[in-house]
């Protein structure tokens, strides 16, 4: 089992930052790739980004160049740098943790981006 635990969600305005964290435990040393999902009101849940043990990432086209995922494996740590963030982005995001047993995710935290 895994165990994950997401924060760092908040209100913030148009052009502003956030980041991020997602702390994992349990059976970590399972798991070969770790990513962050969103879902927004009326629309189904999408990956936003994603990061393998070997540090290779990728990103949905509609983040690529704003957001950054990133990894401290020796803190069990994820974490998802946003910038210039749009009202559009505006979402529960979702860390995720896949492993050989099994699909986990965090409880979601809200990033609400409005002036």
């Amino acid at each position: 089992q895994v165990q994950l635990v997401d924060s760092g969600g908040g209100l913030v305005q148009p052009g502003g930052s956030l980041r991020l964290s997602c702390a994992a435990s349990g059976s970590i040393f399972s798991i070969y790739v770790m990513g962050w999902y969103r879902r927004a009101p009326g629309k189904p849940r999408e990956l936003v980004a994603g990061i393998t043990n070997s540090g290779i990432t990728n990103y949905a086209d509609s983040v690529k160049g704003r957001f950054t995922i990133s990894r401290d494996n020796a803190k069990n740590m994820v974490y998802l740098q946003m910038n210039s963030l749009q009202p559009e982005d505006t979402a529960v995001y979702f860390c995720n943790a896949k492993a050989p047993r099994g699909n986990y995710w965090g409880q979601g935290t809200q990033v609400t981006v409005s002036s």
